[in-house]
């Protein structure tokens, strides 16, 4: 079945959705976008999603074409036409069409181009790679210093995808120039040392999640202790458990570290415990 997708206020077949050449997307890489989960057909910490979408909108002068509430409903009306149960859906809003190619920003006044489709993921929720858990590599962490606005700017992201699927793992993880673990390629990481979970404190050099935000939430009221600091390669090798968060994955255990595994090598408790937890509440909480 073809997808329904949504471009600048239309729901068109995805082969007939269509974006300008002078697009700065395109061009520029100047645009933000979120990525919503669906479980049940409902949308997954949305508000969260928005609010972060509205920040990165500001830390870049930008403006959003539509209203949260038109926002909310385009996301509701694509789970309905693409009959979505389990996925997610993809939103981007770039500085639009300026006509033609320019550094410069173009006038303030100029309409954002703002496009939205669906990704039908049927076991979103218990996917298998939960059971086994990520095997990660650490690579340097070469991206532009403020990652914590969630720009299309996906370059270097992507490559540390490559480089972790030629070493035959599942995601790499980057190290600042101190050593120590910034985040994931597509997520933010995380440690397990007896009750204490350990995960880099937000910053410039992180990005904000969502997800992340909800796990340390919910790792609170369920009386873990939460230290929010970086810890090194090393000490990920060296620690009980360890554990990636996105909204893609929710949490999904890291089970090797360079080649070395972390605690028994195996998915621990406290990830899956915590996984459980985040998908019950977030569930009851979905819109």
């Amino acid at each position: 079945m073809t997808r329904t997708v949504f471009v600048n206020g239309d729901y068109l077949p995805e082969a007939e959705a269509k974006v300008s050449v002078f697009d700065r997307g395109f061009l520029m890489a100047d645009g933000v976008y979120e990525v919503t989960s669906v479980l049940d057909g409902k949308l997954i910490d949305f508000d969260g999603h928005i609010r972060r979408l509205e920040r990165s909108l500001k830390e870049l002068e930008m403006s959003c074409p539509v209203s949260a509430e038109e926002l909310l409903a385009m996301h509701r009306e694509l789970v309905r036409l693409n009959g979505i149960e389990q996925g997610m859906i993809y939103l981007q809003v770039t500085r639009g069409n300026p006509g033609d190619r320019s550094f410069l920003f173009p006038a303030a006044d100029l309409p954002g181009t703002i496009v939205a489709f669906t990704q039908d993921i049927p076991n979103l929720a218990d996917a298998p790679a939960a059971k086994t858990g990520f095997k990660v590599i650490t690579i340097p962490d070469l991206r532009w210093s403020r990652v914590d606005i969630k720009t299309v700017q996906l370059l270097y992201p992507s490559m540390g995808k490559m480089a972790a699927k030629k070493a035959g793992v599942d995601d790499s993880w980057f190290t600042d120039e101190a050593g120590a673990v910034t985040e994931g390629t597509s997520n933010n990481a995380w440690i397990v040392k007896g009750n204490r979970i350990i995960t880099r404190a937000l910053g410039n050099d992180i990005l904000h999640g969502i997800t992340r935000a909800a796990v340390l939430r919910f790792a609170r009221e369920a009386q873990f202790e939460v230290e929010e600091r970086a810890f090194t390669p090393a000490e990920a090798q060296g620690a009980d458990e360890a554990f990636s968060t996105a909204a893609s994955i929710f949490v999904m255990p890291v089970v090797e570290v360079d080649g070395k595994p972390v605690g028994s090598g195996k998915p621990g408790p406290v990830a899956a415990r915590l996984r459980e937890i985040y998908l019950d509440e977030m569930r009851k909480a979905a819109i």
